[in-house]
């Protein structure tokens, strides 16, 4: 003999299934949360000029032109490396003077180049700007982007 399911038979194997996956969901996202946190980021190293160069990153939508990990806009390079690329990355000082140099050189006026405006920062910008550059270099990305360091 066949037995029939029954609506209440099928409403409760609805809730029961819709409540499980929830479960899993809100499982995963806190495994994903924490897993985040304290492995991927660097919390412990953010200091207040690598807080600074966020605010100017976003104040003069350097997203619009360029990528950081893998974010924003394929007009610029990514610079969510940048610091390893130029290779000074373990010196903040030279970090600074070789993006200083680099903003300030911005346009190059070389005809048919991809010109970058002059923004006019300050040094203390600059350095902000630098610095959370450095930051972001240290992010553990899991090799994302795949962004050659040469």
């Amino acid at each position: 003999m066949r037995e029939v399911m029954t609506k209440s038979m099928a409403r409760n194997i609805f809730y029961g299934g819709s409540l499980f996956f929830i479960l899993i969901f809100v499982g995963l996202t806190i495994h994903s949360h924490r897993y985040i946190v304290t492995t991927s980021t660097n919390a412990e190293t953010l200091t207040e000029s690598v807080t600074a160069g966020k605010h100017l990153w976003e104040k003069h939508a350097c997203i619009n032109c360029h990528t950081i990990l893998g974010e924003g806009a394929y007009f610029a390079p990514e610079l969510g490396n940048v610091m390893t690329r130029w290779g000074v990355i373990d010196d903040p000082e030279d970090s600074f003077e070789t993006l200083k140099a680099w903003m300030e050189s911005q346009p190059s006026g070389i005809e048919g180049r991809r010109q970058m405006p002059n923004f006019n920062l300050t040094d203390e910008e600059i350095r902000n700007l630098s610095d959370f550059l450095i930051w972001t270099n240290t992010i553990d990305t899991q090799g994302w982007p795949p962004n050659d360091a040469g």
